[in-house]
């Protein structure tokens, strides 16, 4: 089973990623490295919305959202967690 974190991305996304970037990404880094996440990335042309796909309990993608920098500096506006029926791959 895996999960999908999707983001809704504030429309200034693009200007204030700068200064929160390498943070998350070396949040997203770590969990990568544990296994945990397995794909992410933001979905260009808008830029208004990044997937996070998941191979780790609720409660662990869960964490990475509470202290995601994106999130916690409103770059971030919602988010959702769905679990992801994989058929192929």
């Amino acid at each position: 089973m895996h999960l999908v974190l999707e983001y809704a991305l504030a429309d200034d996304y693009l200007e204030r990623r700068t200064a929160l970037r390498d943070d998350h990404l070396t949040l997203a880094q770590q969990a990568h490295e544990r296994g945990e996440l397995l794909l992410a990335g933001a979905l260009p042309d808008p830029y208004d919305r990044a997937l996070l796909v998941w191979t780790a309990p609720r409660e662990v993608v869960e964490r990475f959202v509470r202290q995601d920098p994106y999130v916690t500096r409103g770059l971030v506006t919602a988010w959702t967690i769905r679990p992801w029926n994989v058929v192929i791959g």
